[in-house]
């Protein structure tokens, strides 16, 4: 004897399921409290950057931001020494051209590698990513040679975007991506058409790709934007990025961290307008991939 299950009863037992899955009072409190320590640095850095030099000595801190955010901005900016105006204009460039290239270049090769058959790709995408376990740091001092004695780059701008053009972490979350979201179907049906390798990824392979390529973009300006270490090293002073000529204002013997925080403060806000702009576009294009997925 078979039993038969109505639609009704399976639809009201799917119902219920989702309504007990439903975050409860501790999930919402677990995440206002991740939330509120994620803002209490930035919070912290506006209490400092909108006081005096002496804010930060005293013993009860008023937590409520002073009136000088805009007197220490402008200090910021009117530095001679900082070239804030030069500094935000260079890691514009660079942010935005890294991003483009390495959004291009590893949904490329995580198309390659997800869809195309060829010998010798799994080994290849091993040894990708095992470059991932290997420290930046060590790698500085050859890439300083390369780029200062072989390209003759040092301080240019060059020398930052060249060596950032495409990342192991980028080729690695486009071929998992791709792997999973990406029909095989799709591509035969492409080729069946008459459509060149080229014209399948690119009216196949990217438009799948978008919500990968998207959160990717984000994740690889976010890191250009503040990334200090190798910029600090092949750049000089006279043609910094941001996180570089804002470290100029440490130089001297009496550090007004009031002012520098400020800084910080400034050089945040391009970002936060890039999340209030793009983040819901980020946000419809994941939940597209993964109902898709």
């Amino acid at each position: 004897m078979t039993t038969t299950t109505a639609p009704g009863w399976f639809t009201r037992r799917k119902a219920k399921s989702a309504a007990t899955n439903k975050p409860g009072i501790f999930g919402y409190a677990f995440l206002v409290i991740v939330i509120l320590l994620a803002l209490f640095p930035l919070y912290w850095s506006l209490l400092i950057g909108s006081g005096d030099s002496s804010t930060i000595n005293k013993q009860n801190i008023d937590w409520l931001p002073g009136g000088n955010f805009l007197k220490n901005a402008a200090a910021v900016v009117n530095n001679p020494s900082v070239g804030f105006w030069r500094a935000l204009t260079n890691s514009i460039i660079v942010s935005t051209v890294v991003s483009f290239s390495v959004v291009l270049f590893s949904t490329l090769a995580g198309y390659a590698f997800a869809k195309l058959k060829f010998k010798g790709s799994r080994p290849m995408l091993m040894f990708i990513i095992a470059t991932m376990a290997v420290p930046t740091q060590l790698g500085i001092v050859p890439l300083f040679i390369a780029m200062s004695q072989w390209l003759h780059l040092s301080g240019s701008l060059l020398a930052v975007i060249l060596p950032a053009l495409v990342t192991a972490f980028g080729v690695f979350w486009m071929t998992q991506y791709l792997t999973q979201a990406l029909p095989d179907e799709l591509i035969e049906a492409a080729r069946v058409d008459g459509a060149s390798m080229i014209r399948t990824f690119w009216h196949v392979g990217l438009p799948a790709a978008r919500p990968a390529a998207a959160m990717l973009a984000l994740f690889t300006f976010v890191a250009t934007w503040t990334n200090f270490f190798w910029p600090f090293i092949i750049l000089d002073s006279n043609n910094p990025t941001l996180p570089v000529a804002l470290s100029l204002l440490q130089s001297n013997y009496f550090v007004d961290y009031s002012i520098v925080l400020a800084g910080v403060l400034l050089s945040t806000i391009p970002l936060l307008i890039l999340f209030a702009v793009a983040g819901r576009q980020l946000v419809s294009g994941i939940m597209q991939g993964a109902i898709k997925g």
